[in-house]
């Protein structure tokens, strides 16, 4: 028996109202009848510690309350990815479950974010659906941002509305793979990207919130990443933490460029692919990856898992910007 994960992604659909220029997802839609029911969702492991709920854009699925019904039997925490636009189901399904955490995609400043995203007026309806949100009461809330060349100047300043507003602040970069229909994303001006996000990094560790420490790390793992230096923590997707796409396939991970399936949850229980000899192969292939991928979902386990790395970075950066000194952003590989 293979210890099941502590960690799951549910990708719920790969429709999309919006057209990112870093995401070709809305190019390739699912269909609704095609899409993971709420019978298959039954199906995988309780006792989870975190549960990601993401698409596409979630909130096009008609059964969301009913698919955070069935995840909350099985979690302890639960986090949705949105853009933001369908305020009044997002309001709803909290006004039912007020301890959901809601994560609304902003790309930056306003014209920033509607260039990127292709959502007229989405950043004033995602802005406005996290005011509302707030004065529900609604405590897990905030931004989540994907770095690239086109707004990178805005990180800071989003960061410093998240803090002025008193919302959590999440950083990503731009990746390539099957799941985002994308091989061609790229970053061109890398130090003035990772200049910014070195800034970033430096008004974390100043802030006096443990958490935002540990994010500082993270961000300095974006900006190895982004260098094309090995990634500070082993990748261990398909072991601590996994994928379930809209189709029923369980993916140790979604940054490959080539979708490599565990199983099916739509024919197999959780138990059968998670102990399957496909899967096994799976953990074999992420083992050997070269790709150096850097994201949340794929860092997160393993910086819990291994608490002592990140904390011997964050207690020496931690001490130099107490001191008056530049945090050590010296690239580097994994420890």
């Amino acid at each position: 028996m293979f210890k099941y994960p502590k960690e799951i992604c549910i990708i719920l659909t790969y429709r999309c109202n919006a057209k990112c220029n870093m995401c070709n997802v809305w190019h390739h839609p699912t269909k609704a009848s095609d899409e993971i029911t709420l019978e298959d969702i039954k199906k995988l492991p309780s006792g989870l510690r975190f549960v990601n709920i993401t698409g596409g854009e979630p909130f096009v699925r008609q059964d969301i309350t009913e698919v955070i019904d069935i995840v909350r039997q099985k979690t302890e925490r639960i986090v949705i990815s949105t853009n933001g636009f369908f305020t009044d189901k997002i309001i709803s399904l909290c006004e039912k479950y007020h301890d959901i955490g809601i994560r609304i995609s902003i790309e930056g400043m306003p014209k920033t974010n509607d260039t990127i995203r292709g959502i007229p007026d989405g950043f004033d309806r995602g802005l406005r659906t996290l005011l509302e949100l707030r004065n529900m009461g609604i405590k897990d809330i905030g931004f989540g941002m994907t770095v690239q060349d086109y707004n990178c100047k805005d990180l800071l300043p989003l960061y410093e509305l998240s803090e002025a507003l008193n919302y959590e602040f999440a950083t990503a970069t731009l990746h390539n793979s099957h799941y985002f229909h994308k091989l061609d994303n790229k970053i061109d001006n890398k130090d003035i990207v990772c200049g910014e996000i070195a800034k970033l990094a430096k008004e974390l560790l100043k802030s006096n919130s443990v958490k935002k420490w540990f994010r500082a790390y993270f961000n300095f793992g974006l900006i190895n990443y982004i260098n094309g230096v090995e990634r500070l923590l082993k990748c261990e997707m398909g072991s601590e933490a996994c994928f379930i796409d809209p189709s029923g396939d369980v993916l140790a991970c979604n940054g490959m460029d080539e979708k490599m399936p565990m199983g099916n949850i739509k024919k197999q229980s959780f138990d059968e692919i998670w102990n399957s000899k496909q899967a096994a192969e799976v953990r074999k292939a992420v083992a050997n990856c070269n790709k150096q991928c850097w994201m949340v979902g794929s860092v997160a386990p393993v910086m819990k898992k291994h608490i002592h790395i990140p904390a011997k970075w964050v207690l020496k950066n931690k001490l130099r910007v107490m001191m008056g000194k530049e945090p050590d952003l010296t690239l580097c590989s994994k420890s």
